[in-house]
């Protein structure tokens, strides 16, 4: 549970969302703008914490544990794609994909030949000493994956990830997601308004006035 504010001012974002998920599989949450679905993604990604209840990861509960154990899952063991892609426009693509690896102080060389190596598996490897702004919406949203797994995190957060996109681009974006970087050691929850991408869930989760209304496969 997650509000804002005291007393009349009082806003609760999130009310009732209790939920699992999953390695091996791609989890969908859906819902109307201001339905919580951004503040229970900051909550169980390390970012704000919950007024209440818990968020369990590996049977321990993130937010009983320190500040510095917080940090570091956040910088090891999560990933997250912004919808707008935060991509530094001074550094080139293999340097923004690099980030993660720079911040666990793996050596600079080391970190540009592993952002390099992702940039591939992407297929951007030929964009690897461009400037953000030259590369393509969907290219600047492949960078934004392939500096989110560098890092090989077990749990990535996808923020509208084909709001920016054409309907073509989107869902391929999100069929290589599913394709490439979903394995069975790895969680992958995608918030979403998007139906026409519906189809690469293995489960979508409702949210509406910060409750979750209701859970079904994605092919349903």
């Amino acid at each position: 549970m997650k509000w804002f504010g005291e007393g009349d001012a009082q806003t609760v974002a999130v009310k009732d969302a209790s939920f699992e998920a999953y390695f091996g599989e791609m989890l969908y949450i859906v819902g109307p703008s201001g339905s919580g679905k951004t503040t229970l993604l900051s909550m169980i990604s390390g970012i704000l914490r919950p007024n209440r209840g818990t968020v369990t990861i590996d049977g321990q509960d993130l937010w009983h544990q320190s500040d510095n154990a917080i940090a570091e899952f956040r910088l090891n063991r999560i990933g997250f794609v912004f919808q707008d892609y935060h991509l530094f426009p001074r550094l080139t693509t293999a340097e923004n994909v690099a980030i993660p690896l720079i911040l666990q102080k793996t050596d600079w060389n080391q970190a540009i030949a592993e952002a390099r190596r992702y940039l591939e598996i992407v297929g951007l490897l030929d964009r690897a000493d461009l400037a953000p702004v030259k590369l393509s919406g969907g290219e600047q949203q492949r960078v934004a994956i392939a500096r989110a797994i560098v890092s090989q995190p077990e749990i990535l957060i996808f923020d509208e990830p084909t709001a920016s996109l054409d309907g073509t681009t989107g869902r391929r974006i999100v069929s290589f997601v599913k394709e490439q970087v979903l394995n069975d050691k790895r969680c992958i929850v995608i918030v979403t308004h998007d139906s026409r991408i519906y189809e690469y869930a293995d489960r979508i989760m409702n949210m509406e006035d910060g409750r979750i209304t209701g859970l079904m496969r994605g092919t349903e």
